[in-house]
């Protein structure tokens, strides 16, 4: 019996967090969502992704993304320690309208949402922004930069999206670790603004 189950203490939250606070990472389908969530998360991200299949081939088809063949059939779900007291847990939600039920529960407790954006279909977050502005939780806009979007100045996209003028709107590369941070530092200055 030389074998034992490795631990790694990495992924338990310490004994010294007593608070935790949730925001949400929504946007419409294949925005990046996962991708963003992964790229923050210090545990290994639970991602609950699953083929597609072709009997919602027909319902909701993947425009903007004809190479993607996965989905988020639940949430993706990652955590963050903010400091030795603070944990901060992040969830996204399915982006494909047939997962709308799933929103509800996931909106409970969150104190505000960071919204992708895809710069190639800004008429797609609209529905995304309408269900978050009916469950009046606060956001901040990321729209998510990848090789080949075109670069639209941020007035454009707040004009284009209708945003309030308070909204924030940020440059996001969900890949990138600093810059995916730095959009979550914009949602989370925000939503300290507002209490204020």
């Amino acid at each position: 019996m030389g074998s034992r189950l490795a631990w790694d203490d990495s992924v338990y939250l310490r004994n010294s967090v007593q608070v935790a606070a949730k925001i949400l990472v929504v946007g419409h389908f294949a925005v990046g969502k996962t991708t963003f969530i992964g790229t923050l998360s210090e545990i290994p991200p639970l991602r609950t992704e699953e083929e597609m299949t072709q009997v919602g081939a027909g319902i909701e088809a993947p425009k903007g993304a004809p190479g993607k063949t996965t989905t988020t059939s639940a949430m993706d779900f990652g955590r963050l320690t903010l400091s030795e007291r603070l944990v901060l847990y992040l969830f996204g939600t399915p982006g494909r309208r047939c997962f709308v039920q799933v929103w509800e529960d996931m909106t409970r407790g969150a104190l505000g949402a960071l919204v992708l954006v895809d710069p190639q279909r800004l008429d797609e977050p609209i529905p995304v922004m309408d269900l978050v502005g009916h469950y009046g939780i606060p956001y901040a806009i990321a729209v998510n930069h990848f090789d080949g979007t075109p670069a639209h100045s941020l007035d454009e996209i707040r004009e284009a999206l209708d945003l309030l003028p308070e909204t924030p709107v940020v440059r996001c590369d969900a890949r990138d670790h600093r810059s995916s941070a730095d959009s979550l530092i914009a949602l989370v200055r925000y939503l300290q603004s507002r209490l204020q």
